[in-house]
């Protein structure tokens, strides 16, 4: 090869180098020539030697920095006000102990007291005359390891302190120590700053006192049930002896209730109290406070029978009774928190008209016009909200602890033909159905003869008229066709909590026996137009400080439907404008209302409402072995029928005076005479028919209110004209002889039991 030819591939060479970097340096070249025409355009630089993210990091250090030292002055800050507050605490000494305030419950004005909880029987003892097995039955009961621990649970503090503030519980500390420092600040340790308070103090404390007097001032606090405030006066409460003298068993029963003593005292559930007793000798023996041998001859040992305080003297003990009742089922409160918390409850119950219910219903106040051992209840309610306003229990709760408005039981009678009406307007039944009226009638469904109060015949006549009158055959083939189960699911709808037969079609005749309160519980569902309130007492409670722990809800719940409930008030108001309840008429207001009178006469109800008031009274005659017997004929009134209508009037009279007169909601009844498949009754007279009450009528400001019966109210009732759908000479008769009965007093009115329903047409 000549030397140019090499030339030429050696130049070739070179370039294919040349264009071989050049493609592999492109990308930087490129990048450089770029930063070379933007740095050409930059202003010049004085800070070029620090670099831009050093800048960032300066700000974040500062910011870190003021954080920690905030956290540092917060620490500070905390801890000296914790030690300020610590400085400042002073140790109760037993006789200062606050749970020393009582309970207080009011009227409803919340100034008004009605009366005071757990009188104080407390007496400070010196424990050094106990028997040392009474501390040490305390601390194997409550806090095992006290002698051992420092008196602060940490870990139960902040789980008490956790639950009290989200779940409203009241939990203390679980030492002994702590469960003193609870004990002064009770009623407060439900706050973030109560449960610091308590904390604080239950250190200092522990810090500050040895563990003899500490035990010794929880002994001379505790609460231990019957009223009784330390071990003293638990003492004498249960065993009628001084501490000093307790025995090692008596002292580990004692022991054993601290819990809940209310509701583990020997006399309410010795079951539940031996049990306490037993576990507390068993770990006194495993921590070798008691020997063997005293384990073995330990047993459980009789209380004395405890007495019931003075504080529930009077008719007023009823009230604090049921107030108590009904807070401690809400399950914000134990009887040991009430009795011992310094609470203010303040009630619903209206004084005047408390006063006014006990001078209406109280047998005392009638001069011994009434039969000797004749029992009354009553209870005055506002629907809407569920407030009990006023009742009447008794005269005494000490001398008689039965409460006659919630919990003696009388037979109810016919006030609970309401809730199969109410059944039969839900089933499309027009209340301008025709029925036969007539007594007596023998019904398939109980095989039985049931005839109407006196024997009276009415003939054939529609809805109104048949409750106006409470007429019984009427009710008895109406059950029939709406079914027993259906009257006993719409009653206890309304909120009866009575048991109620829901087989037999005599449950309309009212055989059932209920309260006062029952019986105002299911009516004020109908007063309240379907919608179901909770009856109740309590108002609201505060605790010491005066902040509200506890509100009653007035709710309703609706179950029935307005209209329905609309149409049987309608109905209702006819029994007051010309039925049993006229009596009631002299009150001057709109009013609708049911009486009842039980089988045998054994007892008498009415119960009456405006939208806005619910009243009800019952009477009774009970024997001595506790039964029912006959009420005795009083002032006119044939075995008290027609008396509870008559105390209705006068309570009611009063208690609304200078309030308006309230309508009930227009009703409009789209039921079909003779029901959805016309099998109902007899249908509809072709030509003159019942007319039904009117709603709007103004009541007879002339009707008697004398305790006597007045002249049998004039009802409207049919001609003798035969019904269109059935037609028949022996109707015509019956219903000539119901015209010759009408004379008859047909105010008083019963209901017919399975025993004597086949005889009942006397």
């Amino acid at each position: 090869m000549d030397f140019e030819t090499r030339s030429i591939r050696s130049n070739a060479g070179g370039a294919r180098s040349t264009a071989r970097q050049n493609l592999r340096g492109g990308t930087s070249k490129k990048a450089g020539s770029s930063n070379r025409r933007r740095s050409t355009h930059k202003a010049p630089s004085h800070n070029s030697n620090k670099r831009p993210g050093r800048k960032k990091r300066s700000i974040g250090r500062r910011i870190l920095l003021t954080l920690v030292a905030l956290f540092f002055l917060g620490v500070v800050a905390v801890a000296g006000t914790l030690a300020y507050m610590y400085a400042k605490t002073e140790i109760p000494k037993p006789e200062s102990i606050a749970l020393a305030q009582k309970t207080t419950v009011y009227y409803s004005d919340g100034k008004t007291p009605i009366g005071s909880y757990a009188e104080q029987n407390r007496e400070i003892v010196d424990c050094s005359t106990l028997p040392k097995y009474v501390g040490n039955a305390i601390v194997s009961s409550e806090n095992r390891s006290f002698y051992e621990d420092s008196g602060i649970d940490l870990r139960g503090i902040a789980r008490a302190f956790l639950n009290n503030v989200t779940q409203g519980t009241r939990q203390g500390g679980s030492t002994i120590t702590q469960q003193y420092a609870e004990r002064y600040y009770l009623g407060e340790t439900t706050s973030y700053s109560g449960k610091l308070r308590e904390a604080i103090l239950a250190l200092k404390i522990a810090q500050t006192e040895d563990k003899g007097t500490v035990l010794c001032n929880y002994m001379n606090t505790i609460y231990l049930g019957r009223g009784a405030y330390g071990i003293e006066a638990a003492s004498k409460a249960y065993f009628n002896k001084d501490a000093k003298n307790l025995t090692l068993s008596e002292a580990a029963m004692l022991a054993g209730i601290i819990p809940s003593p209310t509701n583990w005292d020997p006399a309410t559930n010795a079951k539940e109290a031996k049990l306490r007793f037993t576990r507390v000798l068993k770990i006194m023996r495993e921590d070798n406070r008691i020997t063997a041998k005293q384990l073995k001859d330990a047993s459980m040992p009789k209380t004395v029978t405890p007495t019931t305080q003075n504080a529930y003297a009077g008719p007023q003990g009823y009230l604090l009774r049921m107030v108590k009742d009904e807070l401690i089922a809400s399950k914000a409160f134990t009887e040991s928190n009430l009795d011992t918390g310094g609470y203010k409850i303040i009630t619903t119950i209206d004084k005047a008209k408390q006063d006014l219910m006990f001078q209406t219903a109280s047998p005392s106040t009638k001069s011994g016009t009434l039969p000797s051992g004749l029992e009354v209840g009553g209870i005055s309610v506002n629907p809407k909200t569920g407030a009990i306003i006023s009742l009447y229990a008794g005269d005494d709760y000490l001398k008689r602890e039965l409460n006659n408005a919630s919990q003696s039981t009388f037979q109810v009678g016919s006030t609970m033909k309401v809730f199969t009406l109410l059944g039969a307007i839900q089933d499309d039944v027009s209340l301008n159905t025709y029925f036969n009226g007539n007594s007596p009638r023998t019904f398939a469904s109980v095989g039985k003869s049931v005839a109407n109060d006196g024997g009276v015949s009415y003939g054939y006549i529609n809805l109104y008229t048949a409750l106006a009158n409470s007429v019984n055959t009427v009710f008895m083939d109406l059950n029939d066709h709406v079914t027993p189960a259906k009257t006993a699911s719409i009653a206890k709808d309304a909120g009866i909590q009575g048991t109620i037969d829901s087989k037999s079609a005599f449950n309309t005749l009212g055989v059932v026996s209920l309260s006062v309160l029952d019986l105002a519980r299911g009516y004020s569902t109908l007063a309240n137009d379907g919608a179901k309130p909770s009856l109740h007492i309590v108002a609201s409670v505060e605790n010491q400080a005066g902040k509200a722990q506890y509100k009653t809800s007035t709710g309703t719940t609706r179950v029935f439907d307005a209209n329905d409930v609309a149409l049987l008030q309608k109905a209702m108001t006819g029994v007051i404008q010309s039925g049993t309840g006229s009596a009631a008429r002299s009150i001057g207001k709109t009013i609708a209302g049911k009486s009842g009178t039980a089988n045998d006469n054994t007892a008498a109800d009415f119960v009456g409402f405006t939208p806005s008031t619910l009243t009800a009274f019952g009477l009774w005659y009970p024997s001595v072995s506790g039964g029912a017997e006959e009420v005795p004929t009083f002032l006119g009134y044939a075995h008290g029928s027609g008396y509870p209508a008559y105390m209705f009037s006068q309570y009611m009279a009063q208690a609304l005076a200078g309030v308006s007169d309230e309508s009930f909601p227009a009703a409009t009844d789209t039921g079909k005479v003779g029901g959805p498949d016309g099998t109902w009754g007899t249908g509809s007279y072709s030509s003159t028919q019942t007319t039904s009450p009117t709603q709007s009528a103004s009541p007879s400001a002339s009707a008697s209110t004398s305790a006597s019966p007045s002249a049998s109210p004039t009802t409207t009732q049919p001609t003798t004209t035969t019904p269109s759908t059935s037609a028949s000479t022996s109707t015509t008769t019956e219903s000539d002889q119901a015209a010759a009965n009408r004379g008859t007093d047909t105010r008083q009115e019963g209901s017919q039991a399975d025993e004597q329903a086949s005889t009942s047409g006397k």
